[in-house]
């Protein structure tokens, strides 16, 4: 019942599924997000800091993870402001296809809730 109330199957779950997820607290993924955060912090050493093209998005993922509770988000936010950063700094020709079709279905998702 309410399975269809919800609309549940459409969305790919169910009503046990999205109870138990429901049960998960806030909190109870702050230690992956943690982790993920340190695993992180460790790359940035390689990191061209010189560079503004590549340190602004690199900025905007670790801000936007924390932010926003979510990895994918961050990401997600990071490809984006990487096209955006090199489209602006007229260096678009190193952006590979794949990353400008992964930013702009990420542009898709955030703008239109695709």
């Amino acid at each position: 019942m309410l399975d269809k109330y919800f609309h549940l199957e459409e969305l790919g779950t169910n009503v046990r599924r999205e109870v138990v997820a429901g049960m998960v607290p806030a909190y109870a993924t702050a230690g992956a997000l943690m982790y993920v955060a340190v695993l992180m912090l460790g790359q940035l050493t390689h990191l061209h800091w010189d560079d503004i093209t590549e340190a602004v998005p690199a900025v905007v993922v670790l801000v936007i993870m924390p932010f926003t509770f979510s990895i994918a988000n961050g990401i997600a936010f990071g490809f984006i402001s990487f096209v955006a950063v090199k489209l602006l700094a007229g260096r678009a020709a190193e952006v590979s296809p794949v990353v400008w079709a992964l930013a702009a279905l990420f542009a898709l998702k955030f703008a239109f809730g695709i």
